[in-house]
């Protein structure tokens, strides 16, 4: 019987949104295994089979630096972020790992109030059972349905 479930899924989810939305990045790298992928990339280049992406990371130690970078040398306008998440259909379900899309929307919110859809698309991910039980991210490609993307993706998606 596999451990991963519906269940499970939603509450991973719904902590990985709740972290960014609620501006606590440096915990963001825990949702992934130590070796893992997070690329962040368009429906037309995924379509083709493109690894070139506007965000691409391989280690937990690479999405560390990403936000210590974002707190620390970055210069952007304030933004935060506010996820709403689909529910996740498992393509691909084995004894300690699964294969899974989740449609997602995210609004920015600029510092001065405005808000507007800043990407919609989905995750594409492989997620595994941590020895704990706990689900992690083995790896979550990001595939935003627009090709323009704004150059403000400095928060992850």
């Amino acid at each position: 019987m596999s451990t991963i479930t519906q269940e499970k899924l939603s509450a991973l989810n719904a902590a990985y949104a709740r972290c960014i939305d609620n501006e606590q990045l440096e915990q963001w790298p825990e949702f992934f295994q130590e070796k893992c992928l997070y690329l962040i990339t368009t429906a037309d280049n995924h379509a083709v089979g493109m690894q070139a992406g506007m965000v691409y990371a391989d280690t937990r130690g690479m999405l560390r630096d990403r936000i210590v970078a974002m707190r620390e040398a970055n210069v952007y306008e304030e933004q935060r972020y506010r996820h709403i998440i689909g529910i996740s259909f498992i393509v691909e379900n084995g004894d300690r790992q699964a294969s899974v899309e989740t449609p997602f929307i995210v609004m920015r919110i600029m510092r001065g109030g405005e808000t507007i859809v800043f990407a919609t698309g989905r995750y594409l991910d492989r997620v595994v059972t941590a020895e704990d039980g706990a689900l992690m991210l083995a790896e979550r490609i990001v595939v935003c349905d627009s090709t323009n993307i704004d150059t403000l993706l400095v928060l992850p998606l």
